[in-house]
């Protein structure tokens, strides 16, 4: 039964309107009376207590979902006897069916960016441990807000793919056109599923046709009609990557959501975006419909065939057809091979061709015959115009005579040269496990430093330039590293030294500092996060900062002048920035924050003026955003405009024009540079296939 207008349920979510309906329930809008936020409340009507025992499982891991194209899954709970109830984000604006019946046939562009956005939302949920299907995608649940993002929505469906374990809980929704043959219980289901339903969610994007059925295709009773007869302006690389996405057999599609993003990206020749920042134009609001007759919902999506009108072929008669199609190609190619070589020597050998059957053929040239050359014919020498350009400048000399703006002059700011080595360490799981590399900006060619069988990560340069000291094992980016040691060696790659860690390990976060001299790290070797400083010539190893008992004290930054270290302390629920002597003693706040706010991976401009230091929220998924503090009493933070959707792990470069960051999130790492103000920002690393993390300017060594 379809809960009324302003119903009260579970005393907190009073309904508003009804948004949809199918066979399991229905989907709520609804105000959430105690946060007074909109919400959609999912309903299911399966309640026995096999389902209740599932949903309260699978509602526990939905409520964990975080990512930038999926709603939020807020509440959950089962009322007895009447139903199981989701709650979740309410997402304003338009689904695309609306959209696709306010516009009909979408461009190409839009659709590749909705496609791209849809795949890194499947990419999260099948990467989830164990993998989460949507196995209902279609353009109903494809919302664009109001300002373009794209989300997508209703994990009414979504079940927790145990392995081999069939789906035990809920029924199968099949929508038309839009599931897989699989889905109607063929075979089971698995990430691949979904794959198929966004590919035929793009197709009937592309032609305004929804595409035969999965189930019919399956059974040779249709075939899916090629994209291109249905709209021919589409690209054939598009066309081909969603006519894969739709294959019949699973094994013949992508095996990954991020497969399918890359082949739709490469389809136009488009460049990944980071995560979270693909948007499409947003739907004209109500009063410009009205002004704009053009703009008002005319289209209406049509089946290509209804599912339930495909005729029923035997498959003698089906094997008799196939036959008689392969006959006549068969005939047909040989024909066609028979004419081409009759043409072939009437053009190229006439006087091949017998005299008695050149009567029918008058066309042909009379008979001539060739001539023997009795004489070499004699080669006349071209010698080529001089160059009119008298001169061409290389790109060497131009990158040198290019003057380096104010970082502050956003507008005329060049690619960074000249100034320092122009060399970034980073970590990188290019081959499997993460190791450390090094790269020249102007060249982009990453250069292996070590090859360590645990991994290698958090690379920090000693003031020459000529060593690292970084931490392994390190297969892959963590926020700690239980079990981990220090390590040195040579810009090379020569001359690895281990350096002394407590038993059990858990040594990691290390900083050289400007001298040279120590090395502060982070430690667990007390059981929780302390900082330690290690004597580079006489390996003494000494705490420097005193917490409270299991409060975590970490990420240690040196000042320029090595006399004072920046720190993150967590003394309650966020963690806080916090400032010391070199030496362990004077700790104070550099500034109160609360407790929503949580900063870390401080670190401190060359001049010694700032700091800068990566800030998010702990109450509510947030990416981190670049913040700077100027030092000084009473100064307050000020947040950069970075234009990427995550910032931290923050490093200058020796001359303090440009900053190094990692940015990325659940999906992947890349490694960015940019000015300190955000502007004129470029790529590191490029390849989106592994993860780029803890970059390290080189240091340029001081002249004596």
């Amino acid at each position: 039964m379809i809960l009324e207008h302003e119903t009260l349920l579970h005393k907190r979510y009073q309904i508003r309107e009804n948004l949809g309906q199918g066979g399991m329930g229905s989907v709520y809008h609804a105000i959430d009376e105690n946060l007074s936020v909109d919400v959609a409340v999912k309903e299911n009507l399966f309640t026995t207590e096999e389902y209740a025992r599932q949903f309260r499982l699978e509602a526990v891991i939905l409520a964990n979902i975080r990512h930038p194209n999926l709603p939020r899954v807020s509440d959950h709970f089962i009322i007895a006897g009447e139903g199981q109830y989701l709650v979740m984000d309410f997402i304003e604006g338009e689904d695309l069916r609306q959209r696709m019946e306010r516009v009909g046939i979408l461009p190409e562009n839009e659709v590749i960016l909705i496609g791209a956005a849809m795949c890194d939302a499947l990419s999260y949920l099948h990467a989830r441990k164990p993998p989460i299907l949507h196995r209902d995608i279609k353009p109903g649940n494809v919302k664009i807000s109001p300002d373009g993002h794209i989300f997508l929505v209703d994990f009414g469906l979504a079940k927790v793919y145990q392995g081999n374990q069939a789906t035990t809980t809920g029924a199968r929704a099949m929508t038309p056109g839009y599931s897989p043959p699989e889905q109607y219980g063929t075979a089971r289901t698995d990430t691949r599923t979904d794959i198929y339903s966004l590919g035929a969610t793009l197709y009937a994007a592309l032609t305004s046709v929804i595409p035969e059925d999965g189930l019919a295709r399956a059974m040779d009773n249709a075939q899916l009609t090629p994209l291109r007869k249905r709209n021919p302006d589409v690209s054939r690389h598009l066309a081909a990557a969603i006519e894969k996405a739709m294959e019949v057999d699973p094994g013949d599609r992508f095996q990954s959501a991020d497969d399918f993003k890359l082949a739709l990206l490469n389809s136009k020749s488009m460049t990944q975006q980071l995560l979270g920042t693909y948007t499409v134009p947003p739907a004209p609001s109500e009063s410009e419909r009205k002004s704009d007759p053009s703009k008002k919902t005319e289209n209406v999506l049509t089946h290509s065939t209804p599912p339930d009108e495909y005729a029923f072929v035997s498959p003698r008669k089906k094997q008799l057809e196939r036959e008689r199609r392969n006959r006549y190609f068969l005939i047909g190619a040989l024909l066609a091979i028979l004419v081409v070589g009759i043409l072939g020597v009437m053009a190229f050998r006439p006087n091949s061709i017998p005299a008695s059957m050149r009567r029918l053929f008058p066309f042909l040239p009379p008979v001539e015959l060739t001539a023997i050359p009795t004489e070499t014919t004699s080669i006349t020498q071209i010698i080529p115009s001089e160059n009119p350009i008298a001169a061409t400048a290389t790109l060497e000399s131009l990158l040198i005579q290019t003057p380096v703006a104010s970082p502050v002059d956003h507008a005329v700011i060049p690619t960074p040269f000249g100034a320092d080595y122009l060399q970034v360490a980073y970590a990188s799981t290019r081959t499997g496990v993460a190791q450390i590399y090094f790269t020249n900006i102007m060249s982009d060619q990453a250069i292996a430093v070590t090859n360590m069988p645990g991994g290698a990560c958090q690379p920090s340069w000693s003031p020459d330039g000529s060593r690292l000291v970084f931490i392994s094992p390190c297969g892959i980016k963590k926020d700690t590293y239980q079990g981990s040691s220090l390590f040195i060696i040579n810009a090379d790659g020569s001359g690895l030294k281990p350096l002394p860690t407590a038993p059990g390990g858990g040594d990691f976060e290390p900083a050289w500092s400007p001298d040279g001299q120590y090395i502060a790290f982070t430690s667990l070797r007390d059981g929780y996060m302390q900082i330690y400083s290690y004597e580079v010539d006489g390996g003494d190893v000494n705490r420097l900062v005193e917490t409270a008992i299991n409060k975590p004290a970490r990420q240690p930054s040196w000042s320029p002048n090595g006399r004072q270290i920046v720190f993150a302390y967590q003394r309650v629920t966020t963690y806080e920035l916090w400032i010391m002597s070199s030496l362990g003693s004077n700790e104070k706040q550099l500034f109160v924050s609360g407790d929503v706010l949580s900063n870390q991976y401080p670190i401190w401009s060359p001049d010694g003026d700032y700091i800068l230091f990566s800030q998010r929220s702990v109450t509510e998924f947030t990416f981190p955003n670049l913040l700077s503090l100027k030092v000084g009493a009473g100064n307050s933070p000020l947040q950069i405009k970075m234009g990427v959707l995550s910032v931290e792990d923050v490093d200058y470069s020796p001359n303090g024009s440009w900053v190094a960051y990692e940015s990325g999130g659940d999906r992947g790492y890349h490694v960015l540079y940019s000015t300190p103000s955000g502007a004129n920002q470029a790529r590191i690393t490029e390849d989106v296939t592994f993860d780029d993390f803890d970059p390290a300017w080189r240091p340029i060594p001081k002249q004596p």
